[in-house]
C-alpha cells in the first residue's frame, strides 16, 4: 500500500486537496481497497476559527488527522516551527509521498523537511509564477518546485515555466485545475440552491444574474488607502443600480468602513456581508452578473462558470483565465477598473471558454500517476 501524507498550511489548501481525498476514499471502498492510504496534516491548531465544520461537510472530507499547532505571524518563525514539528511527524509516521499545495511559507517548510527525509515530494498547482522576486510567495514557489519530484500543473503555461526552469519532462504532469473538481462534484448541491437559502443575504434586493460580487483580501490593496478610496468610488459609481455583494473578512471591513466615514464615500449599492460557507459562496458567484476580486481562485472558478471577472492584480498564476476564460486584469488602476466594469454592467463582455483539462477529473489523474510511479 502506498502511504500519502497530505499537508495543508491554511484554509484554501483544504479546498484543493479535497478532490484527492475523495478519490482515495472512493478507492478504499472499491474492489482493491489496499492501494493507497493517507493522513491529513494541518500546520495550524485545532481551534483555528477559519476551519469551521461546515467547510469539511461541504467538501465531503474529514477534519485533519494531525494538527501541528503552529500559530505565529512572523513568516520566518512560522517556517522554523513547521519544519521542526513536521520533521518529528514524518519520523514517527513513515510516508511514501508528501503532497503539498500552492505557495505558503508553511508549504515551503514542509517541502524542505520532506526532501531532507528522502521522501517523494509532489506539488499541486506547480509552475505558477508572478516573476516578481520581491514577493515572498514567489520565493516559496521557486523552492517548492525546485525540490519537487513530481509537479502537477493546471495548464500549458505552468508546464512551460517548469520546463524552462530545468524540471525534467518526466517530472511534470498537466492534470488540469483541481479547483474545478469541487464544482463538478458539488454541481447538484449548488444548482439546487437559491439566494433565499443564504441567511446572510436575507432582505437584500437580489435576483440571479443581476448583482455583482466583490471580494478583497490583498494586503497591498488594503494598505494603499488613497488608491482604494478611488477604486471604491469607481466601483460604486460605475455599477449604478446594480447591487454589489461583498462577503468580506473583518480586516477588509474595518478598512472600508473607516474610509467611508473619513472620506464620506457614498457606497449606496455596496452590501457588506459576513464570509459565506463554501457552497454558499460557490452559488453566489456562479449566479452573478460579474465578479470583482483580488483572488486567483475566485477568478479560476469564474472562468469555469463563464462569469465575467475583473481581477484587481497585474498578474495571474493561470494566464488561461485571461487568454481563454472570462478574466480581465486591471491591476490597481481605477480607470482600468472603470472601463472593464462598464463593459461588465452593460453586458458587452468578451467571449470566453474553458481551458483544456479543466474538466473535474484532475484528482483522478493525480492519484493514477502517484500509483503508477515507483
Amino acid at each position: 500500500m502506498k502511504k500519502l501524507c497530505i499537508f495543508c498550511g491554511a484554509r484554501p489548501n483544504f479546498i484543493k486537496v479535497a478532490p484527492i481525498i475523495r478519490v482515495i476514499d472512493r478507492l478504499s471502498e472499491g474492489n482493491n481497497p489496499h492501494q493507497v492510504s493517507y493522513s491529513l496534516v494541518y500546520a495550524g491548531s485545532e481551534n483555528d476559527p477559519t476551519l469551521e465544520d461546515q467547510l469539511f461537510d461541504n467538501l465531503s472530507i474529514r477534519r485533519p488527522d494531525v494538527y501541528l499547532g503552529v500559530e505565529c505571524e512572523n513568516l520566518n518563525e512560522l517556517t522554523g516551527q513547521v519544519m521542526s514539528k513536521f520533521e518529528k511527524y514524518l519520523q514517527e509516521n513513515p510516508s511514501d509521498v508528501v503532497i503539498v499545495v500552492d505557495d505558503l511559507a508553511s508549504t515551503m517548510a514542509a517541502a524542505i523537511v520532506t526532501k531532507k527525509q528522502a521522501i517523494t515530494l509532489a506539488h499541486i498547482a506547480a509552475g505558477t509564477r508572478s516573476f516578481d522576486i520581491t514577493m515572498p510567495k514567489e520565493i516559496n514557489r521557486l523552492v517548492i518546485d525546485g525540490l519537487s519530484d513530481i509537479l502537477f500543473t493546471a495548464g500549458f503555461s505552468n508546464n512551460s515555466i517548469a520546463n524552462k526552469e530545468g524540471a525534467e519532462l518526466s517530472k511534470v504532469y498537466m492534470v488540469g485545475n483541481i479547483l474545478i473538481d469541487n464544482i463538478r462534484y458539488d454541481r447538484e448541491r449548488i444548482e439546487g440552491m437559491r439566494l433565499s437559502d443564504i441567511d446572510e443575504l436575507a432582505g437584500l434586493p437580489l435576483k440571479e444574474g443581476n448583482y455583482l460580487v466583490f471580494t478583497l483580501n490583498r494586503k497591498a490593496l488594503l494598505a494603499d488607502q488613497d488608491n482604494l478610496e478611488r477604486m471604491l468610488h469607481v466601483l460604486s459609481e460605475t455599477a449604478g443600480d446594480t447591487p454589489i455583494i461583498a462577503p468580506l473578512r473583518d480586516s477588509a471591513v474595518q478598512v472600508i468602513m473607516a474610509l467611508s466615514l473619513k472620506k464620506n464615500i457614498k457606497l449606496h449599492n455596496l452590501h457588506i456581508v459576513k464570509p459565506l460557507g463554501y457552497l454558499e459562496f460557490a452559488y453566489l458567484t456562479a449566479q452573478a452578473k460579474g465578479i470583482i476580486t483580488d483572488s486567483g481562485n475566485v477568478a479560476e472558478e469564474a472562468t469555469f462558470n463563464g462569469v465575467p471577472c475583473i481581477t484587481l492584480n497585474s498578474y495571474t498564476e493561470h494566464i488561461e483565465t485571461v487568454k481563454v476564460g472570462s478574466n480581465v486584469l486591471v491591476g490597481e488602476d481605477p480607470e482600468l477598473l472603470r472601463s472593464a466594469l462598464t463593459d461588465m454592467v452593460a453586458g458587452t463582455w468578451k467571449k470566453c471558454g474553458v481551458p483544456e483539462r479543466w474538466d473535474g477529473r484532475s484528482a483522478e489523474r493525480v492519484i493514477q500517476i502517484l500509483l503508477e510511479r515507483q
